[in-house]
């Protein structure tokens, strides 16, 4: 292959005739198993990137998606909760929740009409301490919440996940990150509530 034809269009251009090719054949096991699940997987996620609508979190504190024109709907601690993961980009590992204590309970305290903050607190508590369940069952139900106004594979651009694997560089091991993130890319995200 010449320089011209290696550029990354035309190798585009020759899967896209190749694909063409296997399909007239009726070959769609030897494509399937040619481009595998993993990379199939893979592509219909970032396909729904194209799809994904803007967050819009209003002045007091709900969720819209703005080209769905709906609210994804939470109680003020799985707000909080999600607020929380939203500001942070880079991620928390839920062992380590206890080091954004403050940040989280100022966020509950500011969305919450609840007035015993002694309640508040108690809830805070259950959410950082590492051997209780109470945020992995708080990222399940905001996990349903956004699964229940769009598809799976938008929706994973939304929920608070994790285990994103990586390569140690240098050799072939694999391992997993264990910090949990909101993917949506944050130019997605509309704030009037700082």
């Amino acid at each position: 292959m010449d320089k011209e034809q290696t550029t990354p269009e035309a190798v585009a251009e020759q899967v896209r005739r190749s694909i063409g090719w296997l399909r007239q054949q009726g070959r769609d096991d030897l494509l399937l198993s040619a481009i595998g699940l993993p990379l199939i997987e893979e592509l219909r996620i970032e396909a729904a990137k194209g799809s994904l609508s803007p967050l819009l979190i209003t002045r007091d504190y709900r969720l819209l998606l703005t080209a769905y024109n709906k609210e994804v709907e939470l109680t003020p601690v799985h707000k909080a909760v999600y607020l929380l993961f939203l500001n942070h980009p880079e991620g928390i590992e839920f062992k380590l929740l206890s080091d954004y204590r403050n940040e989280l309970s100022e966020i509950y305290k500011k969305i919450s009409n609840r007035l015993d903050i002694e309640k508040i607190e108690e809830s805070i508590d259950r959410l950082t301490n590492p051997l209780d369940n109470a945020i992995h069952e708080k990222c399940s139900r905001i996990k349903s919440a956004f699964t229940a106004v769009m598809d799976d594979y938008s929706a994973s651009y939304y929920i608070i996940s994790s285990h994103r694997k990586r390569t140690v560089p240098g050799t072939d091991k694999m391992w997993y990150q264990r910090r949990k993130v909101i993917s949506l890319p944050r130019h997605l995200v509309v704030r009037e509530d700082v």
